[in-house]
């Protein structure tokens, strides 16, 4: 059930138009063509639909995202992993499909993948997976890390990188949480990694 209306990208606002263009032209479009954002009715997919109905925030929102992923300190395979183990944590369909792709193009182990989402402790595949993964599910089933997750974390990513690995995890929260709301579907034929 659509909770928000589908907006075909031919048919939009000046306002809805820069914020797709802002999407669709930035570091997260480089080399994509614009049905890799759509949807066969030509709706944008993830959470990119709903935040056509706020532009303004939308873009504030598109641009720290396009931050997080492409200006991180933390390694790219670290970095998605973080991601996945918020999506695992809110059970959020679309970011687990999205994000669990991108984490095994970056190289992130196939074994580190099926850990998260099985909610198990992951193979030390690279340096840091088991600290990130710590820190995020204490993060988010606490609301706190305790000093020895921190600094097992801190000891692989440093100052910046603990900064922005916060930062993810509050921006992917949002992004759960608009995912699950408006009960964004996966796109056509793609079968949901959690069961309802």
């Amino acid at each position: 059930m659509h909770r928000i209306p589908r907006v075909p990208v031919t048919d939009l606002s000046p306002a809805q138009n820069a914020l797709v263009q802002s999407i669709t032209s930035g570091k997260r479009g480089t080399g994509r063509p614009m049905s890799e954002f759509t949807y066969a009715d030509g709706s944008l997919r993830g959470p990119f639909n709903p935040w056509l109905q706020s532009p303004e925030i939308g873009e504030r929102a598109q641009r720290l995202g396009e931050s997080l992923r492409f200006d991180n300190a933390m390694p790219p395979t670290l970095r998605e992993l973080a991601i996945i183990c918020v999506a695992k944590h809110w059970r959020a369909q679309y970011e687990w499909f999205a994000h669990a792709k991108i984490a095994l193009r970056e190289g992130l182990a196939t074994e580190a993948v099926d850990a998260v989402m099985a909610g198990t402790e992951p193979p030390e595949s690279e340096d840091g997976v088991r600290a990130v993964v710590a820190f995020v599910r204490e993060t988010l089933e606490t609301g706190r890390v305790s000093d020895a997750t921190y600094a097992a974390a801190h000891a692989r990513l440093g100052d910046r990188g603990t900064v922005d690995l916060v930062t993810l995890i509050g921006y992917y929260c949002m992004v759960s949480a608009t995912l699950n709301v408006f009960q964004v579907p996966l796109p056509e034929g793609e079968t949901p990694p959690f069961e309802e």
